[in-house]
């Protein structure tokens, strides 16, 4: 049997509208009942499990084991007046693909399938769309007809074509002069092997001479950091209140939001309820579940629970690297929003979020790129890493970086509650698939082409990571993207001082190269404590009492700085906590140095690894009576 005989195609419209007759078509619920495929209690107990949350009444038969994807997809192809197409027999032609363009295929849930004469087969998984996307169609194909498939089908007809060009694609949407792949390992860079070898030697020959040299670093670096946090606490604090976001009547735009999951088993069902929340027009809410194609304990919890139809689940071929920015650029080509934003897998937004992003976007300039929400914690209490964590964000969001904004400084992106404008997205070719902190990356070539960041009132609470060999492992895996952040962007300098401007260059080599240098010096800055019990320090002993006291000087100028921004940012949240916990911090800084440290390591010889942080473990019991609360 030819293809021909095999299905049954939506032909062009030959007849004006009113000389057509009418079919007569049945919603999905009615026409399963007609058939006898689900018996009538049956659809009342589904249907009495129904709305935002539980999804659309197909996923639910499904999940249920009701219905099999085979009757779902005969009722939409008897009310269409199409026929199913195999796509498991028979895989579509390549050079058809081409010809639509991947993204596109992706973009629509369609594929092209065969040639039959003078017309294509298209595979779609929306048939109520086609007549929409007909004319895109034809001009790339030619006369088009349409057949019904599943969604899964299509995705895996896709994939098992052009798999290895969706991979590529992902890795290498950068262009090469801004992203960090082509990093060697530290014995295949004659360059870095000749900085470690100038350093070594250093130490060796002149060990007071280079130990002089280091602290004079770390005490500049401090000193900078210090002002560059003072006075992005003041930019905030003085910044007048904004007025609440006008609700506008235009028609809302489509938000695709991309959540990258990976060996997250128990997480579906919370990740539901909780985006469920979202209060912005399911129609033109478009959730994206990112999910690694061997990932296998993720895959099968999803096909497990009731997803709603504004949830879907994208497969992310495998490839030559696993990371989060990979996963994201993936599913970025299935999105149908005009803003993409992006959520972790723990992540409790507040509601009424969607609704202050489009608001803001609305109101602002299109050079405003990227909006940046608030992170907290809904864990707080849990012991007393999860509550220095508390606080440290607290003032990292609520203080320092809408300061950084204000003052028209780089804005270093956090991981979750971003939102872009997607044609910009596109522009500057989403994430550094490379880059284990892409977010922080992303924040700099924004900046870098002209356009700003900008921080939004509105909190997302997630999970703090309050175990100590977890936290390091995360924490060295942000410090090991900034280091390399800092130096992929610093080569080519005179370049970036006129992307930046004089005050943009210099604001970021505070941030980057000071952060980095703090955490890696900050040992040699903790040994003159021993100067306060009578014991003598070699370096110390070669500096004039001057410098000694400017030393302890900044020191204390320092501490004084992180406490305010803690104690203020702090007091920015409904915690409650005591502030005699942001004295604490003292104690808490010195993991970030073993992370450092660790970070350096991996840099040296598995710069691409991400050191995946596991959700879930602190939420049960703390976190659902807090996030029930939003």
């Amino acid at each position: 049997m030819g293809a021909a005989e095999r299905i049954t195609v939506l032909q062009p419209d030959a007849a004006p509208a009113a000389q057509r007759p009418a079919r007569r078509t049945f919603a999905v619920g009615a026409s399963l009942l007609r058939e006898g495929v689900v018996a009538p209690d049956e659809m009342v107990a589904a249907l009495s499990h129904r709305g935002r949350q539980a999804g659309r009444l197909p996923d639910v038969l499904r999940a249920r084991g009701l219905v099999v994807e085979r009757d779902l997809l005969g009722v939409d192809a008897r009310n269409h007046g199409i026929r199913v197409v195999d796509l498991d027999s028979a895989l579509p032609d390549p050079r058809l693909i081409d010809a639509v363009g991947v993204q596109d295929c992706l973009r629509h849930g369609l594929v092209p399938w065969q040639r039959v004469g003078d017309v294509t087969i298209v595979a779609t998984s929306r048939p109520e769309e086609f007549r929409r996307l007909r004319p895109m169609l034809e001009a790339r194909l030619g006369p088009v007809a349409a057949g019904i498939a599943s969604s899964r089908a299509i995705l895996a007809a896709i994939h098992a074509r052009r798999g290895d060009q969706l991979a590529r694609a992902a890795e290498t949407r950068v262009p090469e002069a801004e992203s960090c792949r082509s990093w060697p390992r530290l014995h295949r860079s004659p360059r870095a092997m000749a900085c470690l070898g100038v350093i070594l030697a250093s130490l060796a020959l002149a060990p007071l001479a280079s130990g002089l040299a280091a602290l004079a670093f770390a005490v500049f670096s401090l000193a900078c950091l210090t002002v560059l946090k003072i006075a992005a606490t003041l930019a905030t604090l003085r910044a007048p209140d904004r007025a609440a976001e006008p609700v506008s009547d235009a028609i809302p735009p489509v938000v695709s939001i991309i959540v990258a999951l990976y060996r997250e088993g128990d997480i579906a069902p919370r990740l539901v309820r909780r985006l469920a929340r979202l209060d912005y027009p399911v129609e033109r809410l478009d959730v994206i579940l990112a999910v690694e194609a061997e990932d296998s304990v993720t895959l099968d919890a999803l096909a497990r629970a009731e997803l709603p139809p504004w949830m879907r689940v994208v497969i992310v071929p495998e490839g030559q690297v696993k990371t989060k920015p990979r996963a994201l650029n993936h599913a970025l080509d299935h999105a149908r929003g005009a803003i993409i934003g992006v959520y972790d897998a723990e992540d409790a937004p507040e509601p009424d979020q969607l609704r202050k992003v489009v608001a803001r976007f609305q109101r602002s300039g299109p050079d405003v790129a990227c909006l940046q929400g608030m992170l907290d914690y809904y864990n707080p209490r849990t012991n007393w890493l999860s509550r220095c964590f508390t606080i440290e964000y607290a003032g990292w969001f609520r203080l320092l970086l809408p300061g950084l904004a204000r003052l028209g400084l780089v804005v270093p992106l956090g991981g979750t509650t971003l939102f872009f404008r997607r044609d910009v997205l596109d522009s500057l070719g989403a994430w550094d698939a490379h880059n284990v902190t892409e977010d922080a990356d992303l924040g700099i070539r924004l900046a870098r082409h002209g356009y700003r960041t900008e921080l939004i009132e509105t909190v997302t609470m997630e999970e703090a990571n309050c175990r100590p060999l977890p936290w390091i492992k995360q924490r060295s895996r942000w410090i090991k993207g900034y280091m390399m952040t800092w130096v992929v962007h610093m080569r080519t300098p005179r370049q970036l001082w006129r992307q930046l401007g004089p005050r943009g260059f210099l604001g970021f080599q505070v941030l980057f190269l000071g952060t980095i240098a703090q955490f890696l010096l900050a040992p040699l800055l903790w040994s003159f404590m021993i100067l306060t019990f009578g014991l003598p320090h070699p370096i110390a002993a070669a500096l004039p009492a001057a410098a000694i006291w400017a030393i302890v000087g900044i020191f204390l100028l320092s501490e004084a700085t992180n406490i305010l921004v803690g104690a203020l940012g702090l007091g920015r949240t409904s915690h409650g906590l005591s502030l005699l916990w942001v004295l604490t911090l003292k104690l808490y800084h010195p993991l970030a140095s073993l992370a450092a440290y660790k970070g350096l390591l991996e840099l040296a010889t598995r710069p691409f690894y991400w050191d995946k942080t596991t959700h879930g473990l602190f939420d049960h019991a703390v976190g659902s009576r807090q996030v029930g609360a939003l």
